[in-house]
């Protein structure tokens, strides 16, 4: 969920490079989007990025759906921001997502803020931002823009789609709702439902946008800084989450940040490296996030649910052929290996291809974003498998 934990291909010989996005208009009038909230929507703009080239029999298409605060750049460097894709040590020329042999796309989300049509976009009718205006969106309604701008490119079926977390569920709803769009489905440190634990975190969170000041309901486009200190403590809460026990204890303990002794001030916030990294994160996050933005997604998350039991959950999915590699990791606390299991007990029962592995990693819900060598010796293969049984 974590899409400040980057790398640079300032130095990496194998970096797809400068990338630039692109837009696609769908669901102009007098087709919109019909939404699962009951209203429609439309036109939408949905910005994304690709690498790598289609090839001729337009097989090699791979599909990477980010996570809450992830967008459309997962690889190269963009003239506008400083650091490169979040997840450019996977994708490129011989990495694990090579570009020389897949085309990779990734959009970032309806509802979003970095050019797909969110809360910030402009209402047609009134010709200022929506706001909390924007109709409410759902991982279904997510998905299936995404699944139209595939077909917008000329793409009838993906070699694979994959993603975590949020991207994960994304995976899901799309095996479930375009069964015959997809060869693969890489599930990574998900679910099939957010926990009960994970609606907390999130409503915590939405609680501390709508306290603050500069909220002003939703309408706080042009009118100054916006909830700054509400989104950023939003951002410092769920952060604590991607984390684990261990990764935080390792990295920073009880070490002071400026300091060899305490200070015995209430008003020294920052006194443990701890508490620093985390105002450092929510002031980052702030520069380019949208308050609106983490409020729709942390919803759309809230209330996305593939099957309300079992039974309806091996019946949701059991309309695709594709081959499904889902991976979880020991020490994620908010996307646990119990909740990886049921998908694959699920996937089971319908007989269908699945691959499972629990990887040991210390970083928490964060890994599949760090430890990309030990996940890729398992993409990698189960790609190049998936590939060559598609081409016969």
């Amino acid at each position: 969920m974590n899409a400040d934990t980057e790398t640079s291909s300032q130095t990496d010989p194998h970096s797809v490079g400068m990338v630039e996005t692109q837009f696609a208009e769908l669901f102009a009038p007098p087709n919109p989007l019909a939404l699962r909230g009951g209203t429609t929507l439309g036109p939408i703009s949905v910005a994304y990025q690709t690498y790598g080239e289609l090839s001729p029999e337009k097989d090699n298409a791979i599909f990477l759906c980010h996570a809450l605060t992830g967008d459309m750049h997962a690889a190269g460097q963009m003239e506008q921001r400083r650091k490169s894709g979040w997840w450019d040590g996977f994708i490129g020329p011989g990495k694990t997502l090579d570009t020389n042999r897949y085309f990779v796309i990734c959009a970032n989300v309806l509802g979003g803020c970095q050019g797909t049509t969110g809360p910030a976009s402009i209402k047609p009718e009134t010709g200022k931002p929506y706001g909390i205006d924007f109709p409410f969106v759902t991982v279904e309604d997510i998905v299936n823009v995404h699944s139209e701008l595939v077909r917008h490119l000329g793409i009838e079926r993906l070699l694979g789609v994959m993603g975590g977390s949020l991207g994960g569920m994304q995976v899901l709803q799309w095996a479930a709702n375009h069964p015959d769009q997809l060869s693969s489905a890489i599930v990574l440190a998900s679910a099939a439902r957010l926990s009960a634990q994970g609606i907390a975190f999130n409503a915590v969170g939405r609680r501390a946008i709508y306290a603050d000041p500069n909220f002003k309901q939703g309408q706080f486009y042009n009118e100054g800084e916006g909830p700054r200190f509400g989104l950023a403590l939003a951002r410092m809460i769920a952060h604590i989450t991607y984390l684990s026990e261990d990764s935080i204890e390792l990295k920073f303990g009880r070490r002071l940040q400026d300091s060899d002794s305490l200070s015995h001030e209430l008003h020294a916030e920052t006194e443990f490296q701890i508490e620093s990294y985390l105002h450092y994160q929510g002031e980052r996050f702030v520069e380019r996030f949208d308050a609106n933005s983490y409020l729709y997604l942390t919803k759309a998350m809230d209330y996305f649910e593939l099957a309300p039991n079992p039974g309806d959950l091996a019946k949701s999915i059991s309309k695709t052929d594709a081959r499904f590699l889902v991976v979880s990791y020991d020490t994620d606390w908010l996307f646990t290996t119990a909740q990886s299991k049921e998908i694959v007990s699920a996937l089971l029962s319908q007989q269908k291809h699945v691959s499972y592995s629990e990887l040991s990693s210390p970083y928490g819900h964060d890994s599949f974003l760090i430890e990309l060598d030990q996940l890729g010796a398992l993409v990698k293969p189960f790609l190049e498998q998936t590939l060559a049984s598609t081409r016969g």
